[in-house]
């Protein structure tokens, strides 16, 4: 598992002299980076021990610390709105784990929060998962239909509402 396509993790700032400046490249397959909200925490997946790992850095200051997240694997972390837990997916479980994230860094037990069968990950997909703003529903994707996994897809159809604003209005009045 390790070898393979080359990962790296950069940043790229949005002022100044707007420099790439690498994170994390290592002879690892790091990827999937997430920034806590208050910038000071980035969530990554490694697979440097011999598979997929969430892990945890000081950002941008990266080579600072280090902390393991997931314990039988993991992908895809997100950062909860408050900063007090991190999620990320394992297989068909979206787990979490509770976080103090200030100026020092310390972490719970990983714990399931549900599971579900839904669009599997591949290393390239980024997040295709996220959290509500009031971190009390998540947003994933399913796959459709009985036969959704052997190919057979349902015939697909897009309602569009045209001046739905004026519609609304309607309703309300």
């Amino acid at each position: 598992m390790q070898g393979g396509p080359e990962y790296a993790i950069d940043a790229l700032p949005l002022e100044g002299d707007g420099k790439l400046n690498t994170l994390l490249k290592e002879k690892y397959q790091d990827r999937q980076p997430h920034i806590s909200r208050d910038g000071r925490w980035m969530a990554y997946v490694s697979n440097e021990s011999s598979k997929d790992e969430v892990y945890v850095r000081p950002f941008p200051d990266v080579d600072k610390g280090k902390w393991q997240i997931s314990v039988a694997g993991g992908e895809a972390p997100l950062w909860s709105p408050d900063g007090r837990e991190l999620f990320y997916r394992n297989g068909d479980s979206v787990m979490a784990v509770s976080v103090e994230a200030g100026h020092a860094f310390k972490c719970g037990k990983p714990e399931t929060l549900f599971q579900g069968t839904y669009t599997s990950l591949s290393s390239d997909d980024g997040h295709p998962w996220d959290v509500s703003p009031d971190g009390k529903r998540f947003l994933m994707m399913k796959e459709v239909g009985s036969n959704a996994s052997a190919g057979e897809w349902p015939p697909r159809r897009i309602n569009i509402v045209l001046n739905w604003f004026e519609e609304l209005k309607r309703e309300f009045r």
